[in-house]
Parts: C-alpha cells; sequence; structure tokens
C-alpha cells in the first residue's frame, strides 16, 4: 500500500489512471507473470494509479481466488510507486467479500461497481453502497452506470458516508453529473473526486472538464500508453491544438470502430496489447474477439495515433 491518503494521490495524478487487461494463457487460466510484466510496464510508462479487476480487466469473469491474486500481483508490481484500487461488486454480500478480499492483499482503495442484475431504489442503492464502505478501511470510489443511477440528493448522502471519497460517471448524462456536483459542494465540506468513466473517456474529457470533473478513466493507456499521455499533457497544459488532432484522428475512429462489436471495450483493448507485443490471452466468455477485419483496423489506428503525436514534436 502506498502511504499518502488515496483521495489526496488521486486528486493530484502525475498521468493517466491505468485499467490494466487481465492476462490469460492459451487454455484461458491466469497467466499471472503476462499480467505483471502489464502492469509494471504500465506504471514505468507513467501512470499514476492501477486500477485492477475493473471493468477492462473482466472482474466479472474472475473467480474470488483470481481477483485476489491478480490484485496482490499488482500491489507487489507498483511497490508503492503509485496506488492500486480494485473493483468490487455483484450482491452486497459477494461485494463485501471481496472488498475484503482486496484489503487482505494490500490494495489502496475500492471502486465499488453496479450491484448484480437487479434495479433497486435510491434507498437500497444507498445502502448497498455503506455496506460495502463499511466492511473494509479502504476508501471507496461508487460507480455510477447501468442499473446504479443516483439522484443528486443521493449523491450528497454517499458523499456524507464515511469510507467514501469519490463518484465515478460511466452514465454521461451531464446535466445530471452537474446537478449532483453542485449539491455535493453546496451540502458537503471537504473535497469529493469525481471520474469520468465512460469508455474510452478521453472522448468525453473535454466536456467532463467544463463541469469541473478532471479525472478520468484511459483504458487506451493499456495498449497505447503514449498516445493517452500525449493527450493527457495536452489537456493539462491547455494545448487544446494538440488535444483535437488526437481526439479527430485517433479516438474518433477508435470509438468508431469500438461500436462495431457488443464487448469491444475491453476485447478490442487486449486486441491492442497483443498488438503491442505482449500476449495477455483473448477475453473469456461471455465476451468475444474482435474480427480479424476490426484488429487490422486497429493497428491501423494506433499507427495513425503515433504519427498524429510526431506532428506535434
Amino acid at each position: 500500500m502506498t502511504t499518502a491518503p488515496l483521495a489526496a494521490r488521486l486528486s493530484a495524478p502525475s498521468g493517466p489512471l491505468f485499467f490494466p487487461v487481465t492476462a490469460y494463457g492459451p487454455d484461458g487460466t491466469l497467466d499471472l507473470d503476462v499480467y505483471r510484466t502489464h502492469v509494471r510496464r504500465g506504471v514505468e510508462a507513467g501512470a499514476a494509479a492501477v486500477f485492477a479487476c475493473c471493468g477492462t480487466g473482466e472482474f466479472h469473469a474472475l473467480t474470488p481466488e483470481e481477483f485476489e491474486t491478480c490484485v496482490r500481483a499488482a500491489v507487489e508490481e507498483t511497490a508503492g510507486r503509485v496506488p492500486v484500487v480494485a473493483g468490487a461488486g455483484y450482491g452486497t454480500a459477494l461485494a463485501v467479500r471481496y472488498a475484503r478480499l482486496a484489503a487482505g492483499a494490500g490494495a489502496d482503495g475500492l471502486l465499488a461497481m453496479p450491484p448484480y442484475l437487479v434495479v433497486a431504489g435510491q434507498e437500497g442503492l444507498l445502502r448497498h453502497y455503506r455496506e460495502i464502505a463499511a466492511a473494509t478501511d479502504l476508501p471507496v470510489v461508487v460507480y455510477q452506470r447501468d442499473n446504479a443511477v443516483f439522484t443528486p440528493e443521493s449523491a450528497v448522502e454517499l458523499a456524507r458516508t464515511d469510507g467514501i471519497i469519490g463518484f465515478k460517471d460511466g452514465l454521461g448524462d451531464l446535466d445530471l453529473m452537474q446537478r449532483i456536483v453542485s449539491a455535493v459542494r453546496l451540502e458537503v465540506p471537504g473535497e469529493f473526486l469525481y471520474f469520468n468513466g465512460l469508455p474510452t473517456a478521453e472522448q468525453t474529457q473535454l466536456a467532463y472538464r467544463g463541469i469541473g470533473i478532471d479525472l478520468y478513466s484511459s483504458a487506451v493507456f493499456c495498449f497505447a500508453p503514449e498516445i493517452a499521455l500525449g493527450f493527457y499533457r495536452a489537456l493539462e497544459t491547455g494545448d487544446l491544438g494538440t488535444a483535437h488532432r488526437i481526439l479527430d484522428g485517433f479516438y474518433k475512429p477508435f470509438v468508431e470502430l469500438r461500436a462495431q462489436g457488443r464487448g469491444y471495450a475491453v476485447s478490442l483493448v487486449k486486441a491492442g496489447v497483443r498488438l503491442r507485443g505482449l500476449d495477455v490471452g483473448e477475453v473469456r466468455p461471455p465476451l468475444h474477439e474482435p474480427t480479424e477485419e476490426h484488429i487490422k483496423q486497429l493497428a491501423e489506428i494506433i499507427e495513425r495515433g503515433h504519427a498524429l503525436l510526431e506532428e506535434g514534436e
């Protein structure tokens, strides 16, 4: 674990937030050596934090034992250089179990994903996340998406809950997010973190920055850290010319390709990691691999992205 509080480490990141894929061998079992290499390379490339076993890391496909093993490996590979945040999800009892496994493995915090399947009311959602937060001493970031969508009033209650330090948005409703940010700012003293958690968040990050949300997930960092860093630095320095060039020439075609297949937000990323020379294996079902034509298009998009970076040098 890192020694500084997680909120402080995340509020002033030195680079993109890294969501590593989970590596599998040819037989579909966990390939821990490759996973370690993937995490280590991401940290060395400039990641500000490692979010292990979250959406891009196929949390849904891991057994509790595999989850604990991967989180521990991520903690060991980062060696305290950056914080490690682990996913937690499913129903409340299982989410609590995963939270405790993450704590035992040395994680610095939790990303609490939506509960499994059911569409709950606000009261039930609040109880769910409060029980996750109370289960360990790890700080919690709540992930809003799918069947876990909050009113501004409920977001205020989350922000008042001991142990909950932030809110990640995967819904994309900027009007709702502005009302959530305003409500929490008016009613809860102190800092509360917000993250843009949409797939390929760079594509919408200029809009999110407009309402004060500077932190975002970067799945692209998994397979093209140079491009992700180039975009991140352009945002940090106000270089809108570079940001727009990368958005138009790389992120736009990548997002359009991602939209060609269900589950491509994960499987296309894993394909990208393989294209860069690290065999992290295929996705587990029910996800499926991109077509050969789509992988070819991805390779061309990555090449174009690197060319765009050279244009700015």
